[in-house]
């Protein structure tokens, strides 16, 4: 049994199911700060940590995550656990990288059952850093369920100039966080901010959220 934090209204018409980044749990400031915001404009989000994640905070372990393909069964019970005790009729899964990227491995099955009416990948990592060549965009080439993808502009994980050569599907749509890099922040000369960013990204998914038909 997964536990789970929620933000936003317990009568929203969307909920988005979150989990974290492969090196942070969901109560990381990053976490905190996005979860919030979608809070705040609307949403209902879930977050909850994957096992590996919740024995790191109990024992200080550091053990490495498993690989994504083995949290995808791990995704689909949390789902089913939260989507049980929600009464949102629009649901959305996604994550912070590898929790992203988990959630986009479920996607197109979960879509195709009629489980959830999108996905929303915060930086997905495309690629480990410095390995341009060992793309993690096979599965995506062929996804329909609507995905939006919110990527820093020079993500060490997947830079624009790179994201936009890799043929995506029209099914996958992606806002660029300003000079943004994994976590969308930008540098100071760049005259964009986190804050501003990060608000940018919360619009964008709530516009994304809203123009989605609903699950049940």
């Amino acid at each position: 049994m997964s536990a789970f934090l929620t933000d936003g209204p317990v009568d929203a018409e969307t909920l988005l199911v979150l989990a974290p980044g492969a090196g942070a749990p969901m109560t990381s400031d990053w976490m905190n700060t996005v979860s919030a915001s979608l809070g705040a404009v609307g949403l209902r989000v879930a977050r909850f940590d994957f096992a590996y994640m919740t024995a790191r905070v109990e024992t200080g372990s550091r053990k490495p995550p498993p690989k994504a393909e083995a949290l995808v069964g791990e995704y689909e019970a949390a789902l089913d656990q939260i989507a049980g005790k929600e009464r949102a009729r629009r649901i959305l899964i996604g994550g912070k990288s590898l929790g992203g990227r988990v959630a986009s491995l479920a996607a197109a099955s979960l879509f195709d059952r009629g489980r959830i009416s999108g996905l929303v990948c915060l930086g997905y990592p495309f690629h480990p850093p410095k390995q341009p060549a060992s793309l993690r965009t096979a599965h995506l080439l062929t996804l329909k369920c609507p995905t939006l993808i919110v990527q820093g502009e020079r993500d060490p994980f997947g830079v624009r100039s790179e994201v936009e050569s890799y043929g995506l599907p029209s099914s996958i749509a992606v806002h660029w966080a300003v000079d943004g890099n994994h976590d969308l922040s930008p540098r100071k000369a760049s005259g964009a901010t986190l804050e501003g960013n990060l608000d940018a990204a919360v619009q964008a998914i709530t516009c994304f959220a809203n123009g989605l038909p609903h699950t049940r």
